[in-house]
């Protein structure tokens, strides 16, 4: 079995060494052995494991939780209702995230429709435009697509033109994975399709001129392909692969 250096391995992980010997410290990570220079050398499969470690980290799991994660993957030593417990624990913190957020917008959805009445009142229309987006009837959630549309012209940004154009079609219902990393949006399209990297690239291609945000990029790995998004509005990317994934369930 071919071994990797420790160098070799942060490399391919896109990680600096000390983080590596930090993984090492807490029972992470662990080296085969060393080579006649005396630098740690690893298995292929620690790639496997340091991918796992980004993942969860991205998750807002603790380090202490993902070691006991590692365990259970790799021994049968640990409960069930352990990991049940941490991965419950996760998702409850997600969920109070979630519901606090939601509280937010629907006050101001609230305080919108106060202010348009006082507006309104005084013979003006300060806000009207954006309740006919946000408050279009009580306890009512707009679709995927009208939302990200509504972004779109708020914003300027050129996907607007692609909803209908031919090459969605090829990345509607494909499971992604998404991702902030350094100000960034990471998006995996996970399969290699060559459909779908055609459809990448030209998605790219096309947004190369768009005003509202940086050219996005696109690379292959072994999982699929990763679209990369920068700039203020690069959420936009997020919410149209989001959406493109969920018009799967909705139109089969």
């Amino acid at each position: 079995m071919t071994t990797l250096t420790i160098g070799q391995l942060a490399q391919r992980v896109d990680l600096h060494t000390s983080t590596l010997r930090y993984y090492e410290e807490l029972g992470l990570l662990k080296p085969v052995g060393r080579n006649a220079s005396g630098y740690r050398l690893y298995n292929p499969d620690a790639e496997q494991i340091l991918l796992f470690i980004q993942r969860a980290q991205r998750l807002g799991f603790s380090l202490a939780d993902i070691k006991t994660l590692l365990q259970a993957g790799q021994n049968s030593s640990l409960s069930d209702e352990e990991v049940t417990l941490i991965a419950e624990r996760r998702y409850m913190a997600l969920e109070q995230q979630i519901t606090e957020l939601l509280i937010l917008r629907h006050e101001l959805e609230l305080f919108l429709g106060d202010l348009n009445h006082l507006s309104l009142r005084g013979g003006g229309k300060l806000v009207e435009r954006v309740l006919e987006r946000v408050c279009p009837a009580p306890l009512e959630t707009p679709s995927a697509y009208a939302t990200l549309e509504w972004l779109l012209n708020h914003t300027g940004c050129s996907l607007i033109s692609l909803k209908e154009q031919s090459l969605l079609e090829y990345l509607r219902g494909r499971h992604v994975h998404i991702w902030q990393e350094a100000g960034k949006y990471q998006i995996l399209v996970v399969g290699h399709d060559p459909k779908v990297e055609a459809a990448l690239r030209e998605l790219a291609r096309m947004e190369a001129e768009c005003h509202a945000h940086p050219a996005p990029s696109l690379k292959l790995n072994e999982e699929g392909y990763l679209f990369t998004a920068e700039g203020k509005n690069a959420f936009i990317f997020a919410r149209l692969f989001l959406a493109l994934e969920m018009e799967s369930v909705v139109n089969p």
